[in-house]
């Protein structure tokens, strides 16, 4: 491992973030290696990987989107997402109240 994964990690920055996920790229660990030996969900670690993959991405287009902007996007994508699930949820349970079913 390389010496900033080395030190004892009180906090993670995003030079350690960069520096594990470079890491893993590069077949130095496995996100289950890092997992256990930083005491971190592989789940957590999987989405620091894409994260870096979209940045990594991003950097080498021909015209970088704006980092704020491409957030903003993904979030109201995510919203309109959640609403929609909602609207169903609401409809789901309006239909199973008018036929007189429990609810599961």
């Amino acid at each position: 491992m390389s010496t900033v994964m080395e030190e004892e990690i009180k906090r993670w920055t995003a030079r350690r973030k960069s520096a594990l996920v470079l890491e893993i790229i590069q077949g130095k660990t496995t996100i289950a290696e890092a997992s256990r030996s930083h005491d971190i969900a592989p789940s957590e670690i999987e989405g620091r990987v894409e994260d870096g993959k979209k940045g990594m991405e991003n950097a080498l287009r021909a015209n970088p989107q704006d980092v704020h902007e491409h957030y903003e996007r993904e979030l109201k994508q995510l919203r309109e997402a959640y609403g929609e699930a909602m609207l169903e949820l609401r409809a789901r349970k309006e239909l199973q109240s008018l036929l007189g079913e429990d609810e599961r």
